[in-house]
C-alpha cells in the first residue's frame, strides 16, 4: 500500500508544535514498530490524529498486520465486547492500566503502549488489510480496496506532493482515513492536530503552516457558516471538500459562491465505509449548476440504478436504488470471529441502500434511504426529504418515527409553529400525523452524523 521510496525527503507530517517528520522518518518509525508484530495478526488501534496512531497504521499495512481502527476514547464496554469477539493479539492505545493487566507491554512511543495479549489469537487470511466499524458491524477492507480508492481520490482532487492537508476529521472514520491515505500515497504533507475546527488553535495552525485543503461533513459546514469562517480562512486554502451526508442546497450555494470568488475548488462528494470511502464527486465547476448532485462516479467506478424488481433503470429522472461497481467495494461485514476468514463476498458490487436518480447529463442525485421511509395514512414519506425541507427554516433538525407518527426534532424552540405550517403546506402532512419536538442538542457521532437511535419515537 505505502511505498515512500520516491519521496523520502518530503515532509510527511507537521505537528502542532511545528515539528517536521519526513517520509524517511515515518518509514524508520514504522519499521521499528513492525519489529514487535507478528504478520497476519489482529491489532486494535486507539486512534487520534497523532504521529503515534499513524505510525502504527502505516506499519501494520506495510507488514501484513490487520488493524481495527477505533477512537482512543472508545468506551470500555465497547472495547471489552470487541476483544471478547475477535481476540486481538495486540492493542495500541495511550497507556491504560486495564490493558496492561491483560498482557505485556512490548513497545512504547510517545504516550502510546503496545500491549501483547496472552493466549491464542487468529492468523488472518492474506489480502485482508483493515477493519473499520459501521452500524455495529466491522467492514472488511483489502489492500486493493484502500489503494484503488486513494488513487482515484488523488486523480480527481488533483493531489500533488505540494499539498498540505489539515486533519479536520478523525482517522478511524472512513472519510478522515481517505484524506490520510490519499495524501500519504501522493507524498504530500499532513498537518497533525486533534483540535476541533471550532477552536482558535486549529485555525492558528492552519494559518501558520499554510494548509492548502480542508475536509468537512455537513455539520462542519453548518457550523462554519455560523462562525463566519471567511474571517479566519487563510488564502492558502485552495480545496474544500464535503462528504458524510447531504449538505442542504442553501449551504452548497453559499460555499460554492465563496469558493468561486476566492479561487477555491469546492467539491461535494458521496461515499460509504463499504466503498472504502468515496464513490462519487461533483467536479468543482458544476457546484452551482448542479446544486444537490453528488456528481459522477469516481475514476474506475461505475453507477447504475435498479427498480424494486431489480431491473435496471435506463431513463433519466427515474428513482431507484443506486448500485456502485468498483475495486474499492469492501469484501463484506464481520460480526463474529469466523467472519474475518471469509473472502470477497461482494465481488466489486455494492447495493448502496440509497435511492437516487440521474439527470439527462449523467449527474446523480441522492433522494433518500430505502429504510428511511414512513407510510402515513397510506402516503409514503421520506424522512430525509422532510429533513431537507425543515432545515431551510431552522438551525438543526432530525426526523424519526413509525408508520403512525412522524416526529420532527428541532433545536429552535421559537420556530416550532412555523415548522408545523411548513409540514402541513409544503410536505402536505396531516397535522394529526406528526409532532414537532424541541431538543437542546441533536445527538451526533464524532464525525457529525446524527444518531437517530438516540431519538425517541414514543
Amino acid at each position: 500500500m505505502f511505498d515512500f521510496s520516491s519521496f523520502l525527503s518530503n515532509k510527511a507530517f507537521i505537528t502542532e508544535d511545528h515539528h517536521v517528520y519526513t517520509y524517511a522518518d515515518l518509514l524508520g518509525l514504522s519499521e521499528r514498530f513492525s519489529e514487535h508484530l507478528v504478520p497476519r495478526s489482529l491489532i486494535f488501534i486507539g486512534c487520534e490524529n497523532s504521529l503515534e496512531s499513524i505510525v502504527a497504521y502505516v506499519s501494520c499495512l506495510r507488514s501484513g498486520v490487520v488493524p481495527l481502527l477505533l477512537s482512543r476514547d472508545v468506551p470500555d464496554e465497547t472495547l471489552y465486547h470487541l476483544e471478547a469477539i475477535y481476540h486481538p493479539r495486540y492493542c495500541w492505545f495511550p497507556s491504560r492500566r486495564d490493558l496492561l493487566v491483560k498482557g505485556k507491554e512490548k513497545y512504547s512511543l510517545g504516550g502510546y503502549s503496545l500491549i501483547q495479549y496472552d493466549g491464542d489469537s487468529p492468523v488472518l487470511p492474506e489480502g485482508l488489510a483493515l477493519l473499520l466499524t459501521t452500524s455495529g458491524k466491522l467492514v472488511r477492507l483489502s489492500h486493493d480496496n484502500l489503494k484503488s480508492n486513494a488513487c482515484s481520490i488523488i486523480e480527481y482532487l488533483k493531489i500533488t506532493s505540494s499539498e498540505k492537508a489539515i486533519t479536520s476529521l478523525p482517522m478511524y472514520y472512513s472519510y478522515g482515513l481517505s484524506v490520510l491515505n490519499s495524501h500519504l500515497l501522493a507524498g504530500a504533507t499532513l498537518l497533525l492536530t486533534d483540535k476541533s475546527y471550532v477552536q482558535r488553535e486549529f485555525w492558528k495552525f492552519v494559518l501558520e503552516e499554510k494548509a492548502t485543503s480542508f475536509a468537512g461533513v455537513p455539520f462542519t459546514y453548518e457550523i462554519l457558516k455560523k462562525m463566519r469562517f471567511e474571517k479566519f480562512l487563510p488564502s492558502s486554502v485552495k480545496v474544500m471538500t464535503q462528504a458524510g451526508g447531504k449538505l442542504n442546497s442553501s449551504l452548497i450555494k453559499y460555499f460554492s459562491e465563496y469558493a468561486r470568488l476566492h479561487d477555491i475548488r469546492f467539491y461535494v462528494m458521496y461515499g460509504q465505509t463499504e466503498a472504502t470511502a468515496r464513490m462519487s464527486y461533483l467536479p468543482a465547476e458544476y457546484t452551482l449548476n448542479k446544486v444537490g448532485s453528488v456528481g459522477v462516479a469516481i475514476p474506475g467506478g461505475h453507477f447504475s440504478l435498479i427498480d424494486e424488481d431489480g431491473m435496471r433503470i435506463v431513463s433519466p429522472n427515474v428513482e431507484g436504488e443506486l448500485v456502485y461497481e468498483g475495486s474499492n467495494v469492501f469484501w463484506g461485514y464481520a460480526e463474529s470471529l469466523d467472519d474475518l476468514f471469509k473472502g470477497d463476498e461482494n465481488k466489486g458490487i455494492l447495493y448502496t441502500g440509497d435511492l437516487a436518480y440521474v439527470d439527462s447529463e449523467g449527474f446523480y442525485y441522492i433522494s433518500g434511504r430505502k429504510k428511511r421511509f414512513l407510510k402515513l395514512y397510506g402516503n409514503r414519506i421520506s424522512l430525509d426529504f422532510v429533513e431537507s425541507i425543515v432545515k431551510d427554516h431552522c438551525q438543526e433538525c432530525a426526523c424519526v418515527g413509525s408508520d403512525d407518527k412522524l416526529i420532527v426534532y428541532v433545536t429552535d424552540l421559537d420556530k416550532i409553529d412555523s415548522i408545523k405550517s411548513v409540514l402541513s403546506n409544503r410536505v402536505l402532512i396531516n397535522p394529526s400525523a406528526y409532532e414537532v419536538r424541541f431538543i437542546g442538542k441533536i445527538p451526533r457521532t464524532d464525525s457529525g452524523k446524527i444518531i437517530y437511535s438516540d431519538l425517541s419515537i414514543i
